[in-house]
């Protein structure tokens, strides 16, 4: 049978920008659809326009820290305003990139809702369409619980676009999403509660990572609300009045949730098509190849039940594009995934944490470090940065390294390359590293941490 397309493509995100773009510089017949604007989460709703709130939020501290290098500097003022018109700017001018990326590789996009009438059929805006392969690159969206007064609430997609910065805002979750954001809006002037069910932030991540970064984000002034679960809100003249399971009261005027996110499964014609999915998350079932349950239909990137990370979509695409059209069979790699929070202070992390390790190893070795950078001796800043190597013992391979401090994420990027190549602890102790910088620390760890004292028995 003969099909309109090689290779439909449903999501115009990075992972399905790239694979498309991929296939059809190998001369495949490509088409992708997008009901939103092109470019997907990350580029419009997530990680660029966040990042740059970011930066926008450190540079109050670049302001404080410079009367100790003797710059005299009067109050800054920050227009809220101009920082999203700005983002906005550049948003828009990165979904012009996308278009044209997409144009110049030869896809042809379709712009509305596409959905399955069947294993080859795509319906886009009411008129049918046929491929050989389809790939879905459909994305996630944000969730909240189903609470009385939920729809007072705002989603991370909203805080992007605020009409004016809160003066006082509770954001419910633990994340990063919860956690980046409450960094923002912090160092941007606003008074900030964040409310978290469990113990601890950052549930996955390494517990020094984790309580590292709660002492830092207090001693910043933000008050963690440990062990809470929010059970109604309810408008309070300009502001809101949010219930805890506890019986107490908290106020804001503004109320943010980031407490996870659903993939874009439904309404799709998945089940039509065959497509199988986890009954819990609702996430698409996918083998190492990025198959679904059925033989020709893809998935990638946030609708899956793998990695939800934008370079894990971007891989995954481009190794579907190898396999399918350049007779070249790959998978990506996601045994060794760098991953960044861009909370303040910044996490990187590569590889295993201490707990993973301990749980897969017979023995492993620790080496931790907290310090005080060299910028805030005369900047005054107490604020302390941790570093951590996790080591197998048996063969000395770094199994993985943690860091939370200025530039963990940009440090944590070069040890990976070292993590994924099975570099040992001597190879790290053999590196003559830069002085004075805080990477050099990761490659001058010599006093191993006490093994943990074990539990008496019950």
């Amino acid at each position: 049978m003969e099909y309109d397309f090689d290779l439909f493509t449903i999501g115009a995100g990075s992972g399905g920008v790239a694979a498309s773009r991929r296939a059809a510089s190998y001369g495949a017949r490509v088409a992708i659809s997008e009901h939103l604007r092109v470019g997907g989460t990350c580029v419009l709703r997530g990680c660029v326009p966040k990042k740059l709130l970011v930066y926008a939020a450190h540079f109050a501290d670049d302001v404080a820290d410079a009367a100790g290098y003797g710059w005299r500097v009067a109050p800054p003022v920050h227009s809220w305003p101009d920082l999203i018109a700005a983002k906005n700017q550049e948003t828009t001018r990165l979904e012009g990139v996308y278009r044209k990326l997409l144009s110049d590789a030869g896809a042809r996009l379709f712009e509305g809702h596409a959905k399955l009438l069947d294993a080859h059929t795509i319906e886009v805006n009411g008129k049918r369409h046929t491929a050989a392969n389809i790939l879905l690159a459909i994305g996630g969206h944000p969730v909240t619980p189903k609470i009385p007064g939920i729809e007072h609430v705002i989603s991370s997609n909203e805080a992007l676009d605020l009409p004016k910065l809160p003066r006082n805002i509770v954001i419910v979750g633990g994340g990063y999403i919860a956690v980046e954001f409450a960094g923002i809006f912090s160092g941007l002037g606003a008074s900030v509660q964040l409310v978290i069910r469990g113990e601890e932030l950052l549930n996955g991540f390494d517990d020094d990572v984790r309580v590292h970064l709660a002492r830092e984000m207090r001693a910043r002034g933000i008050v963690i609300h440990a062990r809470t679960e929010i059970v109604k809100i309810a408008k309070r003249g300009s502001g809101f009045s949010l219930g805890t399971k506890a019986g107490a009261e908290l106020s804001a005027d503004c109320v943010m949730y980031a407490t996870g996110r659903k993939p874009n499964t439904t309404g799709m014609g998945l089940a039509e098509a065959g497509v199988a999915l986890h009954p819990e998350s609702g996430a698409i079932k996918v083998d190492e190849w990025s198959r679904t349950s059925v033989p020709n239909i893809y998935a990638i990137g946030d609708a899956t039940d793998m990695l939800n990370l934008t370079p894990t979509a971007i891989a995954e695409g481009r190794a579907l594009a190898e396999t399918l059209f350049n007779n070249n069979p790959i998978c990506a790699r996601t045994e060794i995934v760098p991953t960044a929070v861009f909370s303040n202070p910044t996490i990187g992390t590569v590889g295993l944490t201490e707990a993973e390790a301990r749980a897969a190893h017979t023995a492993i070795d620790v080496y931790r470090t907290v310090f005080r950078p060299l910028k805030n001796t005369l900047s005054g800043r107490d604020e302390k940065t941790l570093m951590k190597l996790v080591v197998d013992r048996a063969s000395d391979k770094v199994l993985g390294a943690h860091m939370v401090g200025p530039d963990a994420p940009e440090i944590i990027g070069g040890l990976a390359v070292a993590l994924t190549c099975g570099a040992t602890k001597q190879q790290f102790d053999r590196t003559i590293g830069i002085h004075p910088t805080a990477s050099e620390e990761f490659v001058t760890l010599r006093t191993k941490v006490p093994e943990p004292k074990a539990k008496a028995a019950e």
